[in-house]
């Protein structure tokens, strides 16, 4: 239990300013939402579904590298090497961009928003150099000040959201000189882009300190160790991603469309709109994401402290059965509540709601995945975790091709699901063949299960009745009972 509370309280420092800020995103949703269409809202999803496949590139491991190799080498010449490394393939990556930028717009069919393309590859380039200053306030255990400077990139970003999507239209529509000369209130999707930019740059500065650490200490036989280790560590973090992601860029081009749709704009249009619908439900699964997220700050440090401890295995395990519950009470959470969750979501959205409860329970079985993949990386068999990752991005492919031409974003959540169900069985599997931890499968099984049931009796429930405040308290008291028997039994039952 002491491990439990450390591990907790350690998340909750370093989760803190992300679930907060990423809550306070979800006001940005019905900012986005209410004021945009749902085709502009798509190239915002599918842009930001791009750019997730791209850091785990320009990173190249190097955060989880830089955590292993830390623990065995000087800590300082880890952060010089990682950092300088880093540096040079940043560097590379916007010299090569931007002398390609015509065909990579074209590739992307984004001629017509060159701007955009330019903003998400500077964006892209500040975050990558971010990643190793914030590895290292987290391996120097100062939750502290990583969670200031996180919550200053958040809440800067959210701040010139406001400004841009709800002040400049009404100082433009005053016809204020001072705002009329640049603000263009037709492309508001531009300024969201700049917006998160602007918070970059911002975050940035605020890590100056980090940076004015870097010293010409280069090791190259270190930096050969690193890569081998981060190497594999991308790949999965690539096929990860595929399975995250990539519904929202397959939905562009896989999706089928009315035949009463001729026009190639008006086909554009729809497209667009099926992402933009997706992903702004995919908002509301959002939830689970964010507190696997933090958990993930604070659990990989902890994990690789223990890992030569008498007790680790056990504190895995022990650690799980906590994390598994929490999560299935935000499933419940989330669905119990989601008559009032829907209106974060402009009126034309809310047709894709259906896919909010897939989307959870996917979430919950990528966190159960998050915690068993402790077992190659404590081990150095990072490979596994490639394949694993790799098996999954098939599952992804072909779902997506099967599903999505029938079912539209639908067929999407569903693959999602089918695909991390696939890669926790996998790697649970692997994990106990090479670093076997006795997990209590029994008790794991009891939460997703009953949340489940729960779920499903709250459902039909539901349909009978119509007074929404009814439907919430009766929905409140199964989340009770949830709680009350889940946490009896993760206390009392072996």
């Amino acid at each position: 239990m002491s491990d439990i509370k450390k591990l907790a309280g350690q998340t909750a420092v370093y989760g803190i300013p992300t679930i907060i800020g990423r809550f306070l995103n979800y006001f940005l949703v019905p900012l986005y939402t209410y004021n945009i269409a749902t085709s502009d809202y798509g190239m915002v999803s599918e842009l930001y579904a791009y750019v997730a496949f791209l850091m785990i590139v320009l990173t190249y491991g190097m955060e989880t590298a830089f955590f292993r190799f830390s623990q065995e080498y000087d800590k300082n010449k880890v952060y010089n090497t990682a950092m300088l490394s880093l540096c040079v393939s940043t560097a590379l990556f916007l010299l090569i961009t931007f002398c390609c930028l015509n065909p990579i717009c074209k590739g992307l069919e984004y001629e017509n928003h060159r701007s955009y393309i330019v903003i998400f590859l500077l964006i892209l380039a500040i975050d990558a150099l971010k990643a190793i200053p914030y590895a290292f306030l987290r391996r120097e255990n100062k939750p502290k000040r990583f969670a200031f400077v996180k919550t200053c990139d958040i809440f800067s970003n959210i701040l010139f959201n406001l400004f841009f999507i709800v002040l400049c239209p009404i100082l433009y529509k005053q016809n204020l000189s001072l705002v009329t000369f640049w603000f263009n209130p037709n492309d508001l999707v531009f300024y969201i882009f700049l917006s998160n930019l602007f918070a970059c740059a911002i975050a940035m500065i605020l890590l100056t300190p980090e940076y004015r650490k870097l010293r010409f200490d280069f090791d190259f036989s270190l930096l050969k160790k690193m890569l081998a280790y981060g190497f594999p560590v991308m790949i999965g973090g690539l096929a990860g991603m595929v399975n995250e992601t990539f519904d929202r860029i397959a939905l562009k081009h896989l999706v089928s469309t009315p035949e009463s749709l001729t026009n190639v704009q008006e086909i554009s249009n729809y497209k667009m709109s099926q992402i933009g619908i997706y992903g702004a439900c995919y908002k509301l699964s959002i939830v689970i994401s964010l507190f696997i997220q933090a958990f993930k700050f604070a659990a990989e440090p902890f994990f690789f402290s223990k890992m030569k401890k008498q007790d680790a295995k056990q504190s895995y395990a022990t650690v799980m059965n906590a994390f598994v519950l929490f999560l299935c009470f935000i499933f419940l959470m989330v669905m119990g509540y989601l008559d009032i969750f829907q209106y974060f979501m402009g009126k034309d959205y809310r047709e894709g709601l259906v896919v909010v409860p897939i989307l959870l329970m996917a979430n919950i079985f990528l966190g159960i995945y998050y915690n068993l993949s402790i077992w190659y990386k404590v081990t150095d068999k990072t490979k596994w975790g490639a394949w694993i990752s790799l098996m999954g991005a098939a599952v992804t492919l072909i779902g997506n091709a099967v599903l999505v031409p029938r079912f539209s974003y639908v067929g999407a959540a569903i693959t999602t699901l089918v695909c991390y169900v696939f890669i926790t069985i996998v790697c649970y599997l692997l994990g106990q063949k090479y670093y076997r931890v006795n997990y209590q499968l029994g008790k794991i099984f009891f939460f997703i299960f009953f949340a489940v049931a729960l779920y499903t009796v709250m459902y039909f429930c539901n349909e009978k009745i119509v007074s929404t405040p009814l439907r919430i308290i009766i929905n409140s008291i199964f989340i009770l009972v949830y709680s009350g028997l889940t946490i009896f039994v993760y206390k009392k039952i072996e």
